[in-house]
């Protein structure tokens, strides 16, 4: 979008709501970025309940053969569909019914409408996933989808009580039955049982949010949760019920969308790619195997009971692949190029919790195998009783309370209130025992640094049991009770025994990482100073959430984590890197800074030494081959810049962070967003192993402050497979289909090859991670008293497979499992331009 095109369209909605023109809130703090500090209609902090996360339930895939309805059109070109309408639609099977390859037989069914705003169309498609070969899902029948979950992208609206069955508690057992504490979602009387009437706003005092300003998964409160099993392929059927005419926005936001399962071992067509983006009234399919790292060459005969996935009756279904690289904690968000920080703040962001025979969900099943983290008992996997999914973010609004962001900066936009599930400051209950808390940043370009206090002030310690989406090898306690930094997109999982309290105590997350700008962090608060009310510098630091503490009358059956710690029982073990593979890994260096950059477009990324480039979807700056190894080493380019990078699909193993050895919470950890920039827990550099298996494709690598990465730190990575020397071509969308362009292999030469000056210079490397890390074919499991819990291993044979739910889980992945449809799981170009090719990349 132009300048000032961009401008038009600001001036356009500050008329609309009357926002004020954009100002300094100070020469010191510029918070929020760009316009005045964001009032509160009344509102206190703590006023109101913390929304839980609400489930996108999955249901198992059978076609419907007598479905014909699509996706409802709206009145205009200007809005979503109705509400009820759309409720309607979502509530019905799935149709039609997914495919191998892009389905576009069928038209756009906004079509007609869609013509008024752009004039006659020779072609359109129902479904905006780019056609043919190139795109097609790979591994289709090997891995076909055994549930879906289908959404729609839509302004804010209230809800209606679309997916209260669909939650697997049903507001029927544990906390979530009568008189528990999460039994009334909302606190106030008339919502028992339901989040039907959750209207989508910051708090009770506040204004509702309009349509156009914020626009959410189905449009409404509370925030979305996918529950997935590892052996269970879902069909994430994701439609786009935007309006049609791209300025009714609020002034920001893009109705053309991208969605990224952050961070799954997913094939390239369904990562969510920043070029791969869909029009209002198309749907794209995105297909998540849901299999281990390593299903290729690591347990192929499914001989590792830790390697598997609830089966629903208490015992476990066992799948292929390395159990060290088991994931947990997830998020999925819109990937647009040049859009992700506006569509993400918009509220295109949701969560995704991984369950498996080790982190199953289920604290009181003791198999010997099962973590038993703290979850509850009632359900046989997937509890969420003392499992809980924290999204925190700085949000402002304008003078009339709707959501505001400055699309006029490329620093990074920061806000000045602090939200947790998207509401302003909230209080939780909590039973007097201990919970695991999934804490999710998904700010623009805020960092934090959250600590733990009771409300005299007292650090309160904990233990961080997962980063990023991986439970660790150890646990680590926090003495100081204060975590570390952690940029956009990071994850931390920790649990809290609030045993040590009694009903009525309240305890506090504190943020006190400081930010003048959006450039990085600036410093960390002393906490005394903050609890004090002493400090008076950026808004956003200080308490956001309150925990109530309640009795408790159960028996918590979670484990302790203070068992865990380093020199003492192991969680999920390293995979680990021999000396050999690392000293024959390819070595890439990328440098994250201004070089070459312009005046629109100041982020570059340098490959290998070369020079600084903005994004270009063609270019390809790296190519891996699938079933290698890789070191990569990220570099901050300096002048007070930091940059949380995060290289999407395959999980890395920090080896140095500053030329240093990696912190403990590091050390024991694998990850997928890597922090560069000056804070003390940062440093300027960090260099990581990871192996690349099983897919091909495109894939991308880029800074996380998601203003970053629009404008433009954000490279595209191809994984191919060996001696593959042709990559495969572009999607170019538009509201008439997709069409490929070639791709560019020649900006960076060393695209292949790597970094052959670095790799010269490298010191013998030696192992890393587990001595005998096992990554080769069937590796035999490790002495038993190096298990999870000391249990031993769970009885019987790979062939042990119990089937539950209706049959939803099938005991063969093989590729003749799944027979073929009608339509043979193939796309058709018998419509419009012939738009597919050969897919030379892909298996």
């Amino acid at each position: 979008m132009s300048i000032r095109k961009a401008l038009l369209l600001y001036l356009s909605a500050t008329t609309f709501y009357g926002t004020s023109f954009p100002t300094a809130n100070s020469a010191k703090f510029d918070i929020p970025t760009g316009t005045s500090p964001t009032p509160l209609f009344g509102a206190t902090p703590f006023s109101q309940k913390m929304l839980l996360l609400e489930e996108m339930g999955s249901q198992p895939l059978v076609e419907c053969r007598t479905c014909t309805s699509t996706l409802p059109q709206p009145n205009n070109i200007r809005s979503s569909p109705k509400g009820a309408a759309l409720d309607a639609f979502l509530k019905e099977p799935i149709h039609p019914f997914p495919m191998e390859q892009a389905n576009i037989v069928l038209p756009n069914p906004w079509q007609d409408l869609i013509e008024t705003h752009t004039g006659p169309l020779n072609f359109t498609a129902i479904e905006g996933r780019p056609p043919g070969e190139f795109y097609a899902h790979q591994r289709w029948f090997e891995f076909f989808p055994l549930v879906w979950v289908q959404t729609a992208q839509s302004g804010a609206r209230r809800n209606e009580g679309l997916r209260n069955d669909q939650q697997r508690h049903r507001y029927a057992v544990g906390e979530f039955a009568p008189g528990g504490l999460y039994h009334n979602t909302t606190g106030r009387a008339g919502f028992e049982g339901s989040t039907k009437g959750i209207k989508v706003r910051f708090h009770p005092r506040m204004p509702v949010q309009h349509p156009k300003s914020v626009w959410t998964f189905d449009g409404t409160f509370p925030p979305k949760l996918i529950m997935a099993r590892y052996g269970e392929p879902i069909l994430f059927r994701h439609y786009n019920a935007l309006p049609i005419d791209e300025t009714t926005n609020n002034g920001f936001g893009r109705h053309t969308i991208s969605t990224h399962e952050h961070n799954g071992h997913n094939p390239a067509e369904s990562d969510g790619f920043a070029h791969a983006y869909f029009y209002p009234g198309q749907f794209f399919d995105y297909r998540w195997p849901m299999i281990l790292a390593g299903t290729d060459t690591i347990n192929t005969d499914k001989s590792d009971p830790r390697a598997g996935t609830p089966d629903g009756n208490g015992g476990i279904m066992r799948i292929r692949g390395d159990y060290r690289e088991t994931m947990s904690t997830h998020w999925f968000h819109d990937h647009m190029q040049d859009f992700t920080s506006q569509n993400v703040y918009k509220g295109n962001a949701a969560m995704m919790n991984y369950y498996s025979a080790l982190d199953r969900g289920n604290e009181g099943l003791e198999d010997g195998v099962n973590l038993r983290l703290p979850s509850g008992t009632a359900l046989d996997w997937g509890n969420r009783d003392y499992d809980v999914n924290v999204i925190v973010a700085d949000k402002a609004w304008d003078q009339n309370g709707q959501l505001f962001f400055s699309i006029f900066q490329t620093d990074g936009f920061l806000g000045d209130r602090m939200t947790v599930n998207w509401l302003y400051k909230p209080y939780f209950d909590v039973r007097s025992r201990r919970y695991r808390f999934r804490i999710l940043n998904a700010s623009v370009a805020r960092w934090f640094k959250i600590a733990l206090v009771t409300s005299s002030g007292q650090r309160v310690p904990f233990h961080m049991i997962a980063n990023d989406g991986n439970v660790m090898e150890h646990a680590v306690r926090f003495p100081n009770a204060i975590l570390p930094s952690q940029g956009i997109a990071e994850r931390y999982d920790i649990v809290v025994d609030f045993s040590q309290f009694k009903p009525g105590d309240k305890l506090y997350f504190v943020n006190v990482l400081e930010h003048k700008d959006g450039k990085g962090p600036n410093k960390q608060i002393p906490l005394d100073q903050v609890l004090s009310g002493k400090y008076k510098g950026d808004p956003a630091v200080g308490k956001f959430l309150e925990f109530r503490v309640q009795a408790y009358n159960g028996t918590d059956l979670s484990m302790n984590p203070a068992d865990f710690e380093p020199g003492k029982k192991k969680m999920i073990p390293l995979p680990g890197f021999t000396a050999e593979e690392l000293n024959n890994a390819t070595q890439r260096t990328f440098e994250f800074g201004r070089a070459n950059g312009t005046d629109d477009k100041p982020w570059t990324i340098k490959t290998d030494g070369g020079q600084g480039y903005n994004m270009d979807p063609r270019r390809v700056s790296a190519s891996p081959d699938k079933g290698g190894v890789e070191i990569w080493r990220l570099v901050n380019g300096g002048n007070g810049w930091s940059h949380p990078i995060h290289v999407h699909f395959e999980e890395g193993q920090i080896l140095k962070r500053g030329g240093l050895s990696p912190p403990e919470w590091e050390k024991w950890a694998r990850k997928d967003v890597y922090r560069i920039g000056d804070m003390p827990d940062t440093l300027g550099s960090v260099e990581f192993a990871v192996r690349v298996r099983e897919f091909v494709g495109t894939y991308m690598e880029h800074c996380h402050n998601t203003t970053h990465e629009d404008s433009a730190m954000l490279l595209r990575w191809d994984s191919q497979n060996p001696g593959q020397v042709i990559a495969i071509p572009t999607p170019m969308p538009d509201w008439d289909g997709v069409d490929y362009i070639e791709t560019n292999t020649t900006d960076v030469p060393t695209f292949k090859v790597g970094d052959l000056d670095a790799k010269a210079n490298r010191v013998g490397l030696k192992a890393v991670g587990n001595e005998n890390n096992g990554n080769s074919e069937n590796n035999e499991l490790e002495e038993e008293d190096n298990m999870n819990n000391g249990k031993g291993r769970s009885k019987g044979s790979n062939n042990d497979v119990r089937i539950s739910n209706g049959g939803n889980l099938h005991a063969s992945q093989n590729s003749n499992s799944v027979g073929k449809h009608d339509d043979g799981g193939k796309g058709h170009n018998g419509r419009g331009r012939n738009r597919g090719g050969h897919k030379g990349g892909n298996d």
